[in-house]
């Protein structure tokens, strides 16, 4: 008859668990408060203590800590079959541990050093690992015992193959755990990020990149990328994932800025092409930001991918491939949305599947606490920088923000969307917003006068008169001559940081010109991104 040692935190479902094996023909070892917990469930129950010669001791900081048990799980068939025969020992052939909440005890406000150390398990993570060495069969996840009573129903196929895996699994998560107490007992001196594979990209950055995966960190947040299914589409590749990541950060931007100026998030919808945004608008209509959108540089959006915080309905679909193409139809790489009618996502589709559909109804929900919070790693040769995220928010009311002029609440609100627009967008960046909608984004830029050069070509490219527009500098300007760029495109408002050795200069020159311009202390604001 096998064994099986049951040892388990949380007991939800142990009981139907124990069951199940009791009626495949297994005998039942467990520790103490889960023996307990079997027998008033009727289950036939072995106390471990049995094997062991006693009870838990040490306030309970030793109960499997034993050579007994260690034994069962490490011994093997045939070799030792009589060493433990003459100890007296049985095989264990199963163990089910889940550990000690660890990581919700770290991240528990009132938590202390004492607290955390108690709250670290040993026992049940040298038992998980003991069985892993010993090809015994290891369940640490609860979502796997019925999996596992069902594959043993079916006479264990492919047991090694099974046995490997659930013991990859065990080391896993005792590696995340032993992680979770050097992280908090260091000081976040150690560190490191643990994945698993969620699904293959169709193809790399170039396509003799591959293999290409999508990992997930096993995050809580409703916005991580696992969060967003597709609902239509093929794979996608590893840029459509780098610009649904680059996409969230701008959106997420412009509903926090909003959110913290103005206590509502309005409309929002954001176009993205090689992870810059290449089309932005902001509104109270959910068709006409789509239109305005779309249209702030229709050849860039060509090809790219959607996001927004509203439903993808029949006729926003539509504006979406037809707005201002005559009888020609717009293509998209992808659309991400909150939802979709059914009918828009018939009209979205593509030749091969590919233009991928995705849905998360969190889009929906964005507010000023929905920015990635997560530390940004970044791999380089022969190691990896950490920083924290891009948290920064604008706040208009924040005195060390100089103004030059107040503005009417409509300049504010567009200096608001090219903020959030060029603090997402790869620096050098300048960015020109006119009534709510991007209508030119200088990105990538090595000199700032070059930015000015570019966002105005392309807002003109796209037939924008640039008379009225804001712009947005995501760091000082070093000379005048940006300034003066925008100036005689007829730029009414100036937001960047300042710092520069020539910032008297450049204030002079936009009060002489009456240009307004707010400027934000660069270690303060500065928007610098994605380098």
């Amino acid at each position: 008859m096998p064994t099986a040692l049951l040892s388990v935190y949380h007991k939800d479902g142990i009981v139907e668990f124990a069951q199940g094996l009791v009626a495949l023909g297994w005998d039942i070892l467990a520790s103490g408060g889960t023996a307990k917990t079997l027998a008033a469930g009727g289950v036939p129950v072995r106390d471990v203590s049995e094997l062991v010669g006693g009870g838990a001791i040490l306030g309970h900081r030793v109960v499997t800590l034993s050579r007994e048990v260690h034994a069962g799980l490490l011994a093997r068939r045939p070799e030792d079959e009589a060493e433990m025969a003459a100890l007296g020992l049985p095989y264990i052939d199963l163990v089910c541990v889940d550990l000690y909440p660890l990581k919700k005890e770290i991240g528990r406000i009132n938590c202390t050093l004492e607290s955390v150390i108690e709250m670290t398990d040993i026992g049940g993570p040298t038992m998980l690992r003991s069985a892993a060495k010993g090809n015994r069969i290891v369940i640490c996840d609860p979502s796997d015992r019925q999996s596992l009573l069902d594959w043993l129903n079916l006479g264990q196929p492919d047991c090694d193959i099974m046995i490997n895996n659930l013991a990859a699994k065990a080391e896993y998560v005792i590696a995340q755990y032993c992680l979770d107490s050097a992280r908090y007992r260091g000081g976040g001196y150690y560190d490191g990020t643990f994945v698993h594979p969620l699904t293959d990209c169709c193809y790399g950055e170039n396509r003799w990149q591959s293999p290409a995966r999508l990992f997930s960190t096993e995050t809580q947040d409703l916005l991580a990328l696992e969060e967003f299914q597709l609902i239509a589409g093929s794979k996608p590749s590893y840029i459509n994932y780098c610009d649904i990541d680059r996409l969230l950060q701008t959106i997420t931007h412009t509903a926090a800025v909003f959110d913290k100026n103005r206590d509502t998030v309005p409309l929002i919808a954001v176009g993205c092409k090689h992870g810059n945004p290449c089309g932005a608008a902001v509104g109270d209509n959910a068709e006409e930001v789509i239109d305005k959108m779309v249209m702030g540089d229709p050849l860039a959006i060509f090809g790219g991918l959607i996001m927004t915080n509203f439903v993808i309905t029949d006729t926003i679909a539509a504006l979406l491939l037809g707005s201002g193409v005559g009888q020609s139809k717009r293509i998209f790489d992808g659309v991400i949305a909150p939802s979709f009618t059914e009918r828009a996502v018939i009209a979205l589709q593509r030749k091969n599947d590919r233009c991928r559909l995705y849905e998360n109804e969190e889009l929906l929900r964005l507010t000023m606490h929905s920015l990635n919070q997560e530390p940004i790693r970044r791999p380089v040769r022969g190691g990896v920088l950490i920083q924290p995220n891009y948290t920064f928010v604008l706040d208009l009311s924040d005195p060390l923000l100089e103004k030059s002029q107040m503005l009417p609440i409509g300049y504010q609100e567009d200096l608001m969307l090219a903020w959030a627009i060029g603090s997402t967008s790869n620096s050098n960046t300048v960015t020109l917003v006119k009534e709510g909608v991007l209508i030119g984004n200088g990105v990538g830029q090595q000199d700032r006068v070059g930015g000015c050069e570019l966002a105005i070509r392309r807002a003109r490219r796209s037939g924008h008169d640039t008379t009225g527009a804001v712009a947005y500098s995501d760091s000082f300007f070093p000379f005048s001559d940006g300034p003066q760029l925008l100036h005689e495109a007829g730029i009414h408002a100036i937001l960047t940081s300042s710092g520069s050795v020539k910032d008297t200069e450049v204030k002079a020159f936009c009060n002489s010109s009456d240009l307004p311009i707010w400027m934000i202390p660069d270690a303060t604001g500065r928007g610098f991104f994605g380098h």
